[in-house]
């Protein structure tokens, strides 16, 4: 394909005012060879008060471009008046096409500019074309290359082009200090992951659930009240599966763009998206020097927009839930479970069945193996065998499996407490029910259930007593909210006796027969290899002998089979006995949960969804980059990488709420890790990620084309999963944070800080055990990392309002480290656009040697011509950042846009 790269302007000799000298800008519009019209293509900054300007913006087509050497490209120069280029003049314009620029002499053209009639001369440009590549030495009015390149390249690889889609390019040349000039590209691109992983984690949310109300319906019979409970917890979580997939059947409908614009950020089917998600990568190539990469996305704060903030977020909702927990476990007659015993129970579950029928799987192919008289092969799958029957066993030696096992005895029908029973005995009355309040005497002589000795539940409760209590209550006293999912009337037999009274040892017994049914396997192995050695020692007449008598060699098959036969019964029984005890316990959860669990679930899965699209993003972008990176490979394996998330957020008003939402939706990560995997085929379609897990344990599954995969680590390639490691930085620069600062509380950005300062040291501390820090990228700053990480820890506890070098701080860091950057405000369109223009120019100045001369200048081209304006225009159809001056009182001066490009728009 025909590509001209791309060209800067440079006029010369405009015409002389007597008042002043012109503030000059030059409009860029393409002939469309089609429809004969003038199409708007770019613009340069405007240069002020200077008869012979030197632009800074270049001009550039991307790969899509249908350019030719005959397409056209019109220049029209124009005073701005001002710097909004609301009000400017008309000074003259000149027309060539592309094919002019590549035949002409060093592909540079000299053009006339003529007025508005077309006769007179109003002075001339220069029109030089440009390739990105190893830049020469050269003079100011040219730069070139001799590295030619047909098309925009943005990803290091072709695999890029799976995942991320539109790019936008601007380029500008800067002066370095020794009065050199950089050529600068900055490429903005949109993520197809905004939309494909929020899908999947919804499909996989909808597969748990459907779940979980198979299990409850496998609980068997229970008493009238926690039947009904059952019946309302089903309902409940039906709800959210027809909610999820009312919103699954929306999003597969959507075409067109792979971003979620800002001002559908409440839209409610479109809450799992995230905000205005893009990859932002400059790109720098200086004289004789290689040329550098600095990436970064950005994305507006994961946060529940359509269910709102007036209650505040995740952090202050979830809190608060926790406290009022127990009296809804009163109100709702059950037994109280902390969090850690929740997700103890959601942990068990989930071991069981990988385990389970992995155990089965090794016990056939132990079988396999005796099958074949294979002793190494009987060695190998014997160990195998062992290690994940004994993880197995080590899963379950939890004495919350042996309380919720006596609990769920406890709400079968009939059943009748010891205490109960000689209540009854000793008043000489028939049997009956047993009233009694959830808060009865601990000290009433009653043995203690295995439950109480759990920190988490009520010391006052036993599982007997408050069981018994539900089981005596009537079937009308607890109403269902809609239909449930039926319930079987006909269950399976339980496999836990219902007697009257509970053997508490009998689990032990059972679980103890899995170890006892392992080392029966383990000793029948051990006695076939020692006869096979002894055979094996035996002279040859001796040997033929006993193969003439001996009986076939599957004896070894036919010895093994029964004991391996009641390994696997055991291990099923043992899994029934636990999964039903474990999904028990989640049914307590989930009915004290009842009064707002539901909102607050689906609002952690719809902050998770888009907090894990934007981290699926940066982490792809950040692999394709570091592919040939054998340091950064090695780190990869080793210890993982950080995520480094900086937030603009206010802690005042909304965005407290929003602030809150985001700490946990960024903290949920450390649920995540990455599996590089080898993909199907080279096809683009077969490496898009993938998704796999439950709401506790994702795993993002990436694959790779054949030939790169096979380049990587042997860690990697075996499947070592690679852990990322989140961590949030916030400081507010807004006049709410002002407000906040002045009046309000600041507490929650200050423990966000602390804490994530925290974890990034850690992470620092376990790299430099594991790697060498030869593997780490280099840069001109030599300031030490260590140093770097005690100044962060310095200005984390500072008093300081609006301490924006906490932010370039840990950016700095982040970057050192190998890490992936994030940017985010409410919907990373203005706040965010502020930031990244500073870091780019903020690197620009410290890796490349930008002259102080031009720092303000190339801040105000990247906020007025860049990539980031031109997410503003898609966003709100204005290319306006939605500021205005009040704000910009309140904001640090560093973080303000140019004269003329903000103002009151609609974000």
């Amino acid at each position: 394909m025909f590509s001209p790269n791309l060209f800067y302007l440079h006029p010369l000799s405009l015409p002389l005012f007597l008042d002043r000298k012109p503030n000059a800008l030059i409009q860029v519009a393409v002939i469309d060879p089609h429809e004969q019209c003038l199409v708007s293509h770019a613009c340069t900054e405007i240069v002020e008060a200077n008869r012979d300007p030197l632009f800074l913006t270049g001009v550039t087509f991307p790969p899509e471009y249908p350019a030719s050497p005959e397409t056209l490209v019109k220049l029209t120069v124009y005073d701005a008046k001002d710097k909004s280029q609301d009000s400017s003049s008309f000074l003259g314009s000149a027309t060539f096409s592309l094919g002019d620029l590549l035949r002409a002499k060093d592909e540079q053209l000299t053009l006339n500019l003529r007025s508005s009639d077309g006769v007179c001369a109003a002075g001339t440009v220069v029109v030089s074309r440009l390739k990105m590549g190893e830049m020469e030495e050269v003079d100011v009015d040219h730069i070139t290359t001799d590295i030619p390149s047909s098309k925009c390249v943005f990803h290091p690889c072709f695999i890029s082009l799976s995942v991320f889609k539109n790019p936008v390019c601007k380029v500008y040349r800067f002066q370095t200090v020794d009065g050199k000039w950089m050529l600068v590209r900055e490429q903005m691109e949109e993520c197809t992951l905004s939309f494909s992983i929020p899908r999947q984690l919804l499909s996989l949310y909808i597969q748990e659930d459907m779940k979980r109300i198979q299990e409850l319906r496998e609980l068997g019979e229970l008493s009238p009240h926690w039947d009904n409970l059952r019946k309302e917890v089903m309902t409940r979580y039906g709800g959210i599966i027809s909610s999820y997939q009312d919103t699954l059947a929306e999003l597969d409908k959507i075409t067109g763009p792979s971003f979620k614009p800002s001002c559908c950020k409440a839209q409610k089917s479109l809450e799992f998206i995230p905000v205005n998600l893009h990859t932002q990568r400059m790109r720098v190539t200086c004289p004789r020097k290689a040329d550098a990469f600095y990436d970064i996305v950005t994305v507006g704060a994961p946060a529940a927009h359509f269910q709102g903030f007036k209650c505040g977020g995740l952090q202050r909702l979830l809190s608060r839930y926790e406290a009022e927990k127990k009296s809804f476990s009163t109100a709702y007659q059950c037994i109280y479970y902390s969090p850690e015993h929740t997700a103890k129970a959601q942990e068990v579950l989930s071991t069981m069945s990988h385990l389970h029928p992995l155990i089965a799987s090794l016990a056939d192919q132990l079988l396999q193996a005796a099958q074949e008289h294979s002793s190494p092969g009987l060695k190998d799958a014997l160990k195998n065998l062992s290690d994940k029957t004994e993880q197995f066993a080590h899963t379950l030696k939890d004495e919350l499996v042996k309380s919720a096992l006596l609990a769920l005895h406890a709400a079968r029908p009939g059943y009748v407490s010891k205490n109960q029973k000689q209540g009854q005995v000793q008043a000489g009355q028939q049997q009956g029910h047993v009233h009694q309040s959830v808060s009865s005497n601990p000290g009433s002589g009653q043995n203690q259930s295995p439950v109480q000795s759990l920190p988490g539940h009520s010391p006052a409760t036993s599982v007997a007593e408050s069981t018994v209590m539900c089981n005596n209550v009537e079937g009308s006293q607890t109403t269902t909210r809609g239909e449930g999912a039926p319930v079987p009337q006909k269950c399976q037999q339980d496999s836990i006796p219902h007697h009257k009274e509970y053997d508490e040892e009998e689990w032990d017994r059972v679980w103890a027969s899995v170890a006892k049914s392992l080392n029966c396997v383990i000793a029948m192995v051990d006695k076939l290899q020692e006869e096979d050695n002894s055979k094996q020692e035996l002279n040859p007449e001796q040997q033929l002998a006993d193969v003439i008598t001996s009986h076939n060699p599957g004896d070894w098959r036919e010895q093994l089979c029964p004991l391996v036969t009641r390994l696997k019964e055991c291990v099923t029984e043992v899994v029934e006995r636990a999964k039903r005890a474990m999904t028990f316990v989640l049914l307590q959860e989930a009915a004290c949960s009842i009064p707002q669990g539901l909102l607050l679930q689906q609002r952690r899965d719809v902050v998770f969804s888009q907090a894990l699209a934007a981290l699926s993003c940066g982490f792809i972008m950040r692999l394709y980059a570091g592919m040939e990176d054998k340091g950064f490979l090695r780190q990869l394996h080793l210890v993982g990488l950080v995520a480094q998330f900086e937030s603009l957020l206010s802690t005042y008003s909304e965005e407290i709420g929003m602030l809150e939402d985001m700490e946990i939706g960024i903290s949920d990560l450390n649920r995540v890790v990455f599996r590089i995997t080898e993909a199907k085929t080279d096809d683009l379609s077969d490496l898009q990620p993938l998704v796999c897990g439950r709401r506790d344990h994702v795993t993002v599954e990436v694959p790779l084309p054949r030939l790169v995969f096979q380049s990587l680590p042997e860690e990697i390639k075996e499947g070592k999963p690679v852990r990322v490691f989140p961590v949030l930085f916030n400081v507010g620069i807004n006049e709410q944070q002002t407000i906040a600062e002045r009046f309000g509380d600041i507490s929650l950005q200050e423990r966000i800080n602390q804490k994530n300062f925290e974890i990034l040291e850690a992470y620092y501390k376990s790299l430099s055990e594991k790697v060498p820090l030869e593997c780490l990228p280099c840069f001109q700053t030599q300031t030490d990392l260590k140093e770097l990480l005690e100044t962060l820890g310095q200005n984390v506890v500072t008093k300081k309002k609006k301490n924006v070098e906490i932010l370039w701080l840990a950016g700095t860091i982040c970057r050192r480290l190998n890490g992936i950057r994030f940017t985010s405000c409410k919907s990373a369109k203005d706040r965010t656009s502020m930031s990244v223009t500073l870091e780019q120019c903020a690197l620009l100045r410290d890796e490349h040697q930008l002259s102080k001369d031009y720092f303000i200048r190339a801040l105000d081209c990247m906020r007025r011509e860049g990539c980031r304006i031109e997410n503003v225009q898609k966003n709100i159809r204005c290319r306006k950042y939605a500021f205005n001056m009040l704000q910009l009182m309140a904001f640090p001066k560093c973080y303000r846009p140019p004269e003329g490009t903000y103002g009151k728009v609609d974000s």
